[in-house]
């Protein structure tokens, strides 16, 4: 009987009810959002910033399924230029949102909640531009009034390197609602008999019809751990997931500004003007996405972005004596001869930190792109809010920080007519005489490894905004006998702290001095420090020539 089985093939058909769940677990709801999200690049029309203006890309509308496809589409277009998103989105697809982020930060881009009011012709006009100018980036100004992320956009949103919403902008978030879709399907299964048991060979779909649906407006555990692993991967706190797990989907709970810079949703309190200004082109070095229109309308490219150091070289006005200085930062490489062809080089911060001194920071940081260089700071302070920010900006960038001066070989970056070849100077790091004063502190705290020699000074007193201080510390990880040394002393009598006090509460990871991050030797040690580069030896050029 077994033998008269085997081989016999036998089909037969089955019904089955099954949920599309997995497609549309993460699916919101689609009421009417209005039209779906375009992206177009802008370039800005405020008056007085040509030859040389920033430009960004506009994203505007409801994030839909096919919204990834779209903006992947622009970013080949733009060949590696790495422009700013100005979103303003009601919400939308979830997993679509999900998508969009990972590309906004795979590309590296920076993002902003704003409006873009065009210039001329619009993304919705029809016939208003000719062949010559569809190619072109369309004109226009962006701002914050009115603007919205709401729903599924901030998962868009947090994606971005840096992400900025300003105090007339709206970001919002809410509960899920996920529609599954009922299907019934008829199919065909062929199978075959073997030792009186069914093999099935293949199973075949013959019929699918729609079996109605229905909505949850709660997220399931699925999602929600989907969710907390996307927050996770993009380092934003997962306060952001109790909020929208507390709000009713029929309801939108407004972020406000200060908690999304706690739950690192944001990472500065800054404006889009930070990005689409009509004036940071005139910055040194220019930031990414500005580009230089010459009269004769032939692009060029600004601030050797490409190179990853600037060649265009400011020329300062007089600097002021003495710390009365703005913060300035140069990029300098070890002089030391022992060092040569593989010297470290480090970032000058010297000056008092004013309100710009974390842009300044971070318009450097990101023409250096990924390298990772100390920071060698020397300043009586200044700006707590700034030193929150530039100490804030330094951890994500992973930096390593110590307190000296750097003496210059080359020529002083202040002086008028100071040029750096390819924006590299050369100097050496001293200690003495270096210091680090007041809201200096709150900047240094920022840092990786954290390092004070014994000939520098470190001088705390009390400051304001206590308690943004002192969270900001507990975050960095500084021991609460700091806050209370530097609440503790008087406001006109700065204390200085010993170097034993600083290892006790945890504001230095170590006894070493600026030596460890850019003496002449430390580029022969294993594992090699990050900041070291071999460039020829001054003579090498020669030596191969009078080979040839």
């Amino acid at each position: 009987m077994i033998r008269r089985w085997r081989g016999l093939v036998r089909h037969g058909l089955a019904a089955a009810l099954t949920l599309a769940a997995l497609s549309a677990a993460a699916k919101e709801a689609p009421p009417d959002y209005g039209p779906a999200m375009r992206f177009v690049v802008v370039r800005s029309s405020a008056p007085g910033c040509e030859p040389n203006c920033p430009e960004w890309i506009s994203a505007e509308g409801t994030i839909e399924a096919g919204t990834p496809a779209l903006l992947r589409r622009l970013l080949k277009t733009l060949g590696g230029r790495q422009l700013p998103i100005v979103v303003n989105s009601p919400g939308g697809n979830v997993d679509a949102a999900l998508q969009l982020g990972r590309m906004v930060r795979k590309n590296k881009l920076d993002i902003a909640v704003g409006n873009t009011e065009f210039s001329g012709c619009s993304p919705g006009m029809k016939n208003c531009r000719d062949d010559d100018a569809k190619d072109q980036p369309y004109s226009g100004v962006a701002y914050d009034r009115g603007a919205m992320c709401n729903s599924a956009c901030p998962l868009m949103f947090a994606g971005g390197i840096r992400r900025v919403v300003g105090e007339w902008a709206y970001l919002g978030v809410h509960q899920i609602t996920t529609t599954y879709q009922r299907e019934k399907l008829l199919y065909r299964t062929t199978y075959r008999i073997v030792n009186g048991k069914k093999k099935i060979i293949s199973t075949r779909v013959v019929s699918r019809k729609n079996a109605g649906s229905y909505k949850t407006y709660e997220m399931s555990k699925a999602v929600e751990k989907r969710l907390s692993a996307y927050l996770k991967e993009m380092g934003v706190e997962q306060g952001v997931l109790g909020v929208m797990k507390a709000t009713p989907a029929s309801d939108i709970k407004q972020i406000e500004p200060e908690d999304m810079l706690e739950m690192k949703l944001v990472t500065s309190l800054d404006s889009l003007d930070l990005l689409t200004e009509g004036t940071i082109c005139q910055h040194q070095p220019a930031p990414a996405n500005c580009r230089e229109i010459p009269a004769n309308g032939k692009p060029v490219a600004v601030a050797a972005v490409e190179t990853g150091l600037s060649t265009i070289a400011p020329v300062p006005a007089p600097a002021p004596q003495g710390h009365e200085q703005e913060m300035r930062f140069a990029l300098v490489r070890g002089s030391n001869p022992l060092c040569n062809p593989d010297c470290p080089e480090w970032i000058s911060a010297e000056g008092t930190i004013a309100a710009g001194t974390a842009d300044k920071l971070r318009q450097l940081l990101d023409t250096i792109r990924e390298r990772r260089l100390p920071i060698i700071v020397d300043s009586p302070g200044g700006d707590v809010q700034a030193a929150l920010a530039a100490g804030r900006l330094i951890r994500e960038r992973g930096l390593d920080v110590a307190i000296a001066r750097t003496d210059f070989l080359d020529c002083d970056p202040g002086a008028v007519g100071c040029v750096a070849p390819d924006g590299l100077h050369t100097g050496l790091t001293i200690d003495a005489g270096a210091e680090c004063d007041a809201a200096c502190a709150v900047m240094i705290a920022g840092g990786v490894r954290r390092l004070v020699g014994a000939n520098a000074h470190f001088l705390v007193h009390s400051m304001a905004m206590e308690d943004k201080v002192r969270t900001y510390l507990d975050e960095m990880a500084i021991g609460s006998g700091f806050f209370v040394a530097m609440q503790s002393a008087e406001y006109a009598k700065h204390r200085e702290l010993s170097r034993d006090e600083l290892k006790t509460f945890g504001l230095t990871t170590g006894s070493q001095s600026v030596d460890a991050l850019t003496g002449a030797t430390i580029c022969r040690s294993a594992p090699r420090p990050d900041n070291c580069r071999v460039l020829p030896a001054a003579d090498a050029e020669a030596k191969a020539s009078a080979k040839l």
